[in-house]
């Protein structure tokens, strides 16, 4: 029996959105890890004030590549430069069509000469199996789905993430002295109880730390040992609510919708992939409706990724992305929300758990942007949300208006008046936080 493909679901649907819109989807949560651990609120000042320890080992898919010609598959489909790509360095890959439009970005280490992995949101590592398997290369690949989706069995591999201000302090006790000097997004290998494994030195919530990577059989015991060194440090335990906020304030956007529903020539793409994949699955739901899914897609300008873009090389989207950055009419910001309204809407505690929806940002009497992530920040006092915007709009200080809801979709007007919650915001820079901004990269 043939299972149905991405493109039979469109087409059965009767167009991308007509698929992708699901008003009142169950809100992404990580799997397996409990929702708290202490206490959402205890758990995201952790982050900000001590130390963190979040478990990432379920939640993302890894992607290994091995074979000869595994960097060269890398450079044709990803925007990168991989001149003196080392050993144990990290990357955040960027992967897009030929449009330009983002398929994803995921992290890439190079763990030997000819071996790497990808890890992070299934988009990007379907597209780069995808062309691996088809085109001309000597590659190899081996898929580890997250736990939600795995039939059976254990990852891979254990990630653990420990950051905070105190989180180097703690990482000395634990190892009974300080890791090895490291750049930011490069990794070493370290020893715990005769346990051999790797730490990458980064960072989620703008915030120094290290994420731990290692075989699956070593997690349990890593684990234990940074907790037990925790104890005089107020390490606290992140559970999957606190967790999908630590991302707002570094200003990386976790899930764009992929730019892959409608050129005619990635017709044999979506044939490729399953009606029941990521990219066929991941709903669209909010405020911002819009029977055109081209309206919703992204570009690596537009989300700040500009610098990660290399034209030494030739890849797929080259050209597209050339002239995009001479035309880039959107921006990535932060949109810090009126406190009193937020809690006129959420509740004076701001009872809302974090939320991708797609949320109209407006001005003038008209739609301006859309917002990507929202949650609330405890230590700021109110909700955060990271948006695109109109550049007109986008300089730090304007204010604009976010209007909360979820939108029923096709068959009612994108403008209808649907009693919609709309709170002013004021637009700030993305990333938000100041380490992230200028403190990740000081150790380069």
């Amino acid at each position: 029996m043939t299972l149905p493909t991405l493109q039979d679901a469109i087409d059965q649907a009767g167009s991308p959105i007509r698929l992708m819109w699901k008003p009142n989807a169950p809100r992404w949560s990580p799997p397996v890890v409990p929702p708290e651990f202490v206490g959402w609120r205890e758990e995201q000042k952790a982050s900000y004030e001590t130390v963190a320890l979040s478990d990432l080992c379920h939640h993302m898919t890894d992607l290994f590549i091995e074979g000869p010609d595994a960097l060269r598959l890398l450079s044709d489909y990803s925007v990168n430069n991989y001149d003196d790509f080392a050993i144990g360095q990290a990357k955040q890959c960027v992967v897009v069509t030929e449009e330009g439009y983002l398929v994803g970005d995921t992290i890439l280490t190079r763990n030997g000469a000819e071996k790497f992995n990808l890890v992070g949101v299934p988009s990007s590592l379907a597209w780069i199996r995808h062309h691996g398997a088809t085109g001309d290369y000597d590659v190899s690949f081996s898929l580890d789905p997250d736990s939600a989706t795995r039939k059976g069995g254990d990852p891979v591999l254990f990630r653990y993430q420990l950051q905070g201000p105190r989180a180097l302090q703690l990482v000395e006790q634990a190892f009974g002295g300080p890791l090895p000097k490291t750049k930011f997004f490069h990794s070493a290998p370290v020893t715990l109880g005769g346990r051999t494994f790797h730490a990458l030195r980064h960072g989620m919530a703008g915030q120094p730390g290290y994420e731990f990577i290692g075989q699956w059989k070593d997690g349990e015991f890593v684990k234990q040992a940074l907790l037990e060194a925790g104890e005089s440090f107020g390490l606290v335990q992140v559970g999957a609510w606190a967790y999908a906020t630590n991302t707002l304030e570094s200003g990386w956007i976790p899930i764009p919708t992929p730019g892959i529903y409608t050129a005619p020539e990635l017709r044999e793409y979506r044939e490729s992939l399953p009606a029941l994949s990521f990219d066929g699955m991941n709903a669209l739901r909010g405020s911002f409706f819009s029977e055109n899914i081209e309206d919703y897609y992204t570009t690596p300008y537009e989300l700040g990724y500009g610098r990660l873009i290399s034209f030494n090389h030739d890849f797929v989207g080259r050209q597209a992305l050339e002239q995009a950055r001479k035309h880039t009419t959107r921006e990535r910001v932060t949109l810090v929300l009126d406190p009193e309204e937020a809690r006129r809407v959420w509740g004076a505690d701001l009872e809302l758990r974090e939320t991708m929806l797609r949320c109209r940002v407006e001005a003038d009497d008209q739609v301006v942007g859309m917002t990507f992530d929202t949650a609330p920040m405890v230590l700021r006092g109110t909700v955060l949300s990271l948006a695109l915007i109109d550049k007109k709009y986008a300089t730090p200080g304007t204010e604009v208006t976010f209007v909360w809801g979820e939108h029923p979709g096709p068959g009612t007007d994108p403008d209808a008046d649907l009693g919609f919650d709309r709170i002013k915001a004021t637009v700030q820079i993305a990333p938000y936080n100041e380490y992230a901004r200028t403190g990740y990269r000081a150790n380069d």
